[in-house]
């Protein structure tokens, strides 16, 4: 059986409920999804939606990196977004984060996402 790490980094927002930041099993890491809450002060990053996008991939990468992977290894990315209509934003900034890496990927148009973020990223990475 494998075993499970759980994954917590102070350069990224502490979970808002009862779930790790990310989960290291069977030779992957499967994060939380993570919205634009700044690490330090706790809030939520509402500048524009260009940087609460921004935000999002600060705190995966550090997730990412803190369970010793990178973006350049994920594998599946699953993106929650309130507003399906700021897709080619998304997507531009999401090119630039992501470079060269093309995992799979599902963005899917929500009603809500916690504390009125605008989109929500999570994602699996190789370990």
């Amino acid at each position: 059986m494998s075993t499970l790490e759980r994954i917590h980094t102070d350069e990224a927002p502490a979970a808002i409920g009862p779930y790790a930041q990310a989960v290291v099993a069977g030779g992957f890491v499967y994060t939380s999804g993570q919205i634009a809450i700044h690490p330090e002060t706790g809030n939520l990053v509402q500048d524009s939606f260009e940087a609460e996008v921004g935000r999002v991939f600060d705190n995966l990468e550090a997730v990412l990196r803190a369970a010793g992977t990178s973006l350049a290894r994920v594998v599946k990315a699953s993106i929650y977004v309130t507003d399906l209509d700021r897709f080619q934003v998304l997507n531009r900034i999401y090119a630039e984060r992501m470079g060269d890496a093309r995992p799979a990927r599902s963005t899917v148009q929500v009603a809500r996402l916690p504390k009125g973020a605008r989109v929500e990223i999570d994602m699996v990475a190789v370990a």
